[in-house]
């Protein structure tokens, strides 16, 4: 069966007309032939909404009892069995009665929709979740019903229902949304225009936003490469540059000039990850244009001018801004430069705009080595090898092997320029290359010791040694160099991806991880550092190592982290090919830190939840629970003192029978919170004995009839090691709870049996049984399960029984039990090698 579509009227404030608009789209349907029914609409006793129904199916509604009042919700089993075409639903973000099939109104349309049944809808812009925060500050009232962003972005289509703040205004003043009586503390609270013009700014925005998201993806289906200027698109093209500043600031004023407009500023590095740029300037950069309402790229290609724009056309780019080129003249006989490159392959769609900075022809500063980092004493060897060494062999072939030959001379001495390259790169190379062609030249071409050469071939061989010894040394410095760049990346991927499995995994603390950074880069100490607002101190949030830096500027390697962070290494000065693995391992570290955060915070937010859950629970207990039997003791109390009424010797019984209930109602009740509390504070101290559960167990049943109970306890049995207070008052409160929830004139019953190391006691019922996903949940405090009448206790009984259960070192779950019904099973330990020897009984004990 194939999904239904969703299509949802969105509005940004009540009264605009959502429901009106969807009734009215219901009525041309049903014009058309669709068959369209209303599974839920409110119109909120407006007159024109009203009217809209007229002529329109509408299937009844849920009635649910809740509270002593009676509401109503959409019946989705009525809607499934309708399987109409189209359904309306009013109200997406509206939350269900308890009771209902779904907890949110959102949730019953994901059902009809995957019944192939098409939902038209309703929302405000205000009851979207990412917005909650916002709409608060704005109106001061934090919307309590909310839709997942997700769930309305889905919607097939999304039409927006706007109107003007006054013309809103005059609608409500004219009565139309609103009953009179609220319409002036309407329309000076959350109808005031300044409210109204920003949430219709919001739903305007979130619209716009779903368009260009529709606008992209087309253009990604149908390989649209051509730019459609449906609004202001700003490239910055950053170099790193302090000149970037300029330019982001110049392209904001250039997006201020158009509706819409959008500025985003690029950083493209290069594959190999070198780059003479400092991260704290691209890291102010990326904050001013964030500051400005831009957004930061940054995106990898050797070909800048190509990569620029191809980033520009995949943004959907309507134009560019560049800085002039910083390159003094004599550099231009490299090439023309980006901006040249960049405005002559736009195109006619892609405006290029070359913006004159301070740092204009001040140059761009020495380039960035290419070479591997080889290391001192390698260089010197390579040195040594390309100088030393060709003197060295000069020496042994005219004194220890003469005479071998030009040719072999030559070979001799290339395998030396060879082995040069190999230590110290290409430099010791070229210089080997000219020692060694000065010497070949002198002791062993003729005429000998002169630099002149008589035989024409010797000049084309000597010719010919220093080319293939150049050649060979690029050759060899080289592979070098890619092989010194492939090791690096690799370690480089290992740490990358090291961090990339905790960041998924949550795994590594702080500490753990400065410590993986000072190992990794060889320095003494690594020190995470911290600060609320720029004119505040900083503060270490953790750190490894002697003498942690206390201050970025204090460090010899300081990365930021955003505005107040800061990753500060104290030991040497690192190259700028290190920081962008040291950038990874400070973002990892901020992330630490606020996981960490959260995490304290989120335990703060769910102990108070989880008091405020309690509180709640125990107010309305005391407010009813406890006053129905306060009030039934109060009754009879004030019938016996009554001097209108003779009372009866039986009547007078009775009313004392009834506050002598009433008085055990309470003192259970009243038992039970101060047990529960007792538990939360961790005051319960059990003081285990040795003791037989034939003597515990029938004591536990005096709050019980005589006649509901049927005892199994055998005497054999060894005795247990427990506290008998609370082992009795878990029984107790167990058994209780069976005997409420049985059949009238079914008996409950309980019976014990060892096993292993453990004595179980079992406590069966036949009552209506609990499904599976709840069998937890009805040991949890001020839990019922079902429809259990109010004023039969407060849903502690259960909770106190494990929690007494598990001081004494015992364990209490709930079974089914077979033929219907619940077991539940409370497993004490037997005491150590003690066994009870009783002659052999009947193990049965009928109460």
């Amino acid at each position: 069966m194939a999904r239904g579509t969703l299509r949802i009227y969105l509005g940004a404030a009540p009264g605009v007309g959502k429901t009106y608009a969807m009734l009215s789209e219901a009525h041309r349907r049903v014009e058309r032939g669709t068959d369209c029914v209303v599974a839920f609409v409110e119109h909120h006793h407006r007159p024109r909404t009203e009217v809209m129904l007229h002529g329109l199916e509408q299937l009844p509604r849920r009635e649910i009892e809740y509270r002593g009042g009676s509401f109503t919700e959409m019946d989705v089993d009525a809607v499934l069995r309708r399987a109409p075409k189209v359904a309306l639903v009013d109200e997406l973000a509206h939350t269900n009665m308890p009771g209902s099939r779904n907890t949110k109104r959102w949730q019953d349309v994901e059902e009809l929709l995957a019944a192939g049944i098409d939902v038209i809808s309703t929302v405000n812009i205000q009851h979207l979740e990412s917005l909650g925060d916002v709409v608060e500050s704005i109106t001061g009232v934090r919307q309590r019903e909310t839709v997942p962003d997700e769930v309305v972005r889905r919607a097939d289509q999304i039409e927006l229902v706007d109107m003007s703040p006054q013309a809103l205004r005059r609608r409500m003043a004219h009565g139309n949304i609103y009953k009179p009586d609220k319409v002036d503390a309407a329309l000076s609270n959350y109808f005031r225009p300044g409210n109204l013009t920003a949430l219709r700014e919001l739903a305007l925005l979130w619209v716009a936003d779903r368009v260009d998201a529709h606008l992209t993806e087309y253009r990604s289906e149908h390989h649209v490469s051509a730019i459609w200027g449906s609004r202001e698109r700003i490239v910055v093209g950053l170099t790193g540059g302090p000149e970037g500043r300029t330019l982001i600031r110049r392209a904001a004023r250039l997006a201020e000039k158009g509706a819409g407009g959008e500025v985003m500023a690029v950083y493209i590095s290069r594959s190999d990850g070198l780059t003479a740029v400092s991260p704290k300037e691209l890291a102010l950069q990326r904050t001013l244009v964030e500051d400005l309402g831009g957004t930061f790229h940054q995106v990898v290609g050797d070909d800048i001018p190509a990569a620029l724009l191809d980033f520009a056309r995949g943004a959907n780019a309507t134009q560019i801004v560049l800085g002039v080129s910083r390159r003094r003249s004599w550099q231009y006989v490299f090439g023309p430069g980006v901006g040249a490159t960049v405005a002559r392959e736009s195109g006619p769609d892609l405006d290029v705009h070359l913006i004159t900075h301070a740092e204009v022809g001040k140059g761009r500063g020495l380039p960035v080595a290419r070479g591997a980092r080889l290391g001192r004493s390698r260089v010197i060897s390579g040195w040594l090898a390309g100088v030393l060494g060709p003197l060295l062999l000069t020496w042994l072939l005219k004194s220890v092997v003469p005479d071998i030959g030009l040719a072999n001379h030559m070979l001799l001495f290339l395998t030396l320029t060879v082995a040069a390259a190999l230590l110290g790169g290409l430099l010791p190379a070229l210089a080997s290359a000219v020692v060694g062609s000065t010497l070949l030249n002198w002791f062993f071409t003729p005429p000998v010791h002169t630099l002149t050469v008589a035989d024409p071939q010797n000049i084309v061989a000597i010719v010919v040694f220093v080319g293939v010894a150049v050649a060979v040394a690029s050759v060899v410095d080289l592979a070098a160099r890619r092989t010194h760049q492939a090791a690096r990346l690799r370690a480089e991927s290992e740490i990358l991806s090291f961090l990339a499995g905790n960041v998924l995994r949550g795994e590594t603390g702080l500490e753990d991880l400065l410590e993986r950074v000072r190992e990794t880069f060889g320095m003494e100490s690594v020190a995470l550092l911290e600060r609320a607002g720029e004119k505040d101190p900083w503060t270490c949030a953790g750190s490894v190592g002697p003498r942690p830096a206390t201050t970025p500027d204090a460090a010899d390697v300081d990365v930021p982290v955003g505005d107040h962070m800061a990753l500060s290494l104290c030991g040497r000065v690192l190259p700028a090919a290190d920081r962008r693995v040291l950038a990874a391992f400070a973002a990892q570290a901020a992330v630490v830190v606020d996981r960490r955060r959260l995490k304290g915070e989120a335990d703060r937010a769910e102990e108070l939840a989880e008091g405020n859950r309690i509180r709640t629970a125990l107010l309305a207990a005391v407010s009813h629970d406890l006053r129905t039997p306060l009030a039934g003791i109060k009754a009879a109390v004030t019938s016996l003192r009554s001097d209108d009424v003779e009372w009866s010797e039986e009547d007078q019984a009775e009313l004392l029978e009834a506050i002598e209930e009433g008085a055990d109602r309470l003192d259970h009740l009243v038992g039970n919170l101060l047990d529960m509390s007792r538990l939360q504070t961790g005051t319960v101290t059990p003081i285990i004995r040795e003791t037989d559960l034939d003597e515990v167990v029938p004591m536990a049943l005096g709050a019980v009839p005589e006649d509901s109970v049927d005892l199994d306890v055998p005497e054999s049995l060894p005795m247990v090691g427990v506290d008998r207070g609370l082992l009795e008052r878990s029984v107790a409160n167990i058994v209780e709870n069976a005997v409420k929830y049985s059949p009238p004139g079914e008996r409950v019953l309980v019976s014990a049996s060892a096993m292993a190391d453990r004595v179980e006691i079992r406590v069966v019922d036949r009552g209506p049984g609990v499904p599976d996903e709840v069998k937890d949940r009805i040991f949890e405090p001020f839990q019922r399960y079902g429809d259990a009448p109010r004023g039969d206790g407060v849903g502690l009984g259960l909770a106190v029984a494990r929690g007494f259960a598990e001081a004494i070192g015992g364990t209490l779950h709930a079974e089914d039990t077979p033929g219907g019904g619940l077991t539940m099973v409370l497993a004490v330990r037997t005491a150590p090698g003690r066994r009870r020897k009783r002659p052999d009984v009947s193990p049965a004990v009928t109460s």
